[in-house]
């Protein structure tokens, strides 16, 4: 299936009563059939039906077999943090969004997770920062704000042969443009906010995944902390992502067009755009 048709006729409702749109179950409870017999859902910020409805379709479109919904990117990679214990060690990215940098420098340091940065676009100064500790690699490509790429495959052999977990965050390109997963990627990051929101109305972020463990993992902080999507954004996020790829494709067309002429100018020093000839990477 293609992903235009993903993103507008994925779902398998199973609404009891026949809707052909996803609803929004506007609900924190849910009745259970007797007091020692339990359904489904019980309580949203477990799960809720709608949120369901988007992380089996980011899932889908990220080729991967679970997807947590989060109230924002940084809730996302906050998750994602908790993967690696006290005496673990993250390896990011120089050219990091500042909102990571602040969360492992002021939150994973006092839980006693050491990060290092370092250029990920050069897979032998990769090699060399990797150490024992080294628990998961944190990659953004292209990177935030400076659009940097990053190799994909070349990141999950190392960290892979490390026993490392990568971590990619796709949110600048979308699953239209880019499958890390199909790279060797452990998970995929979205700050949902961007692309594919598309409106500027919600904020949102999503991991996405192909280790069932993983998952789990992710799904049992997603409770434990209360980062669930809640059930109205759910339903806006499912909304957004029907117009996805005709979205992407007029913004590439367009970001394509100013980055040419920028380039054509005497006045600009230099343009940092992937689609140019000369943008490294």
């Amino acid at each position: 299936m293609k992903t235009a048709t993903r993103c507008v006729h994925f779902h398998d409702l199973r609404d009891p009563y026949g809707a052909t749109a996803p609803p929004i179950y506007q609900t924190a409870t849910f009745h259970q059939p007797s007091a020692i017999e339990f359904g489904e859902y019980d309580y949203t910020r477990s799960a809720n039906p709608t949120r369901s409805l988007l992380e089996e379709q980011l899932a889908a479109l990220e080729e991967g077999s679970f997807a947590c919904a989060f109230a924002s990117g940084m809730a996302a990679i906050a998750a994602v943090t908790r993967l690696v214990e006290a005496g673990g060690e993250i390896l990011a990215g120089e050219d990091l969004y500042g909102g990571a940098s602040r969360l492992f420098s002021q939150v994973s340091s006092r839980q006693g997770i050491s990060v290092r940065y370092a250029d990920l676009t050069d897979l032998d100064t990769v090699q060399r920062a990797m150490t024992p500790a080294t628990r998961l690699v944190m990659a953004e490509t292209p990177t935030n704000p400076l659009l940097r790429i990053v190799d994909i495959a070349g990141l999950a052999e190392i960290a892979h042969r490390r026993g490392a977990v990568l971590a990619v965050d796709n949110s600048l390109l979308s699953p239209c443009l880019q499958r890390p997963l199909r790279l060797g990627a452990d998970l995929v990051i979205h700050s949902a906010t961007k692309f594919l929101c598309g409106h500027s109305d919600l904020s949102a972020g999503a991991v996405v995944g192909g280790d069932p463990e993983l998952g789990r993992l992710l799904a049992f902080h997603q409770n434990a902390e209360g980062a669930g999507l809640a059930p109205f954004d759910s339903w806006l996020l499912l909304r957004s992502i029907k117009t996805l790829p005709l979205r992407v494709e007029r913004q590439t067309a367009s970001a394509c067009r100013i980055a040419e002429f920028l380039a054509g100018r005497p006045q600009v020093g230099r343009v940092f755009f992937p689609g140019l000839p000369d943008h490294p990477g």
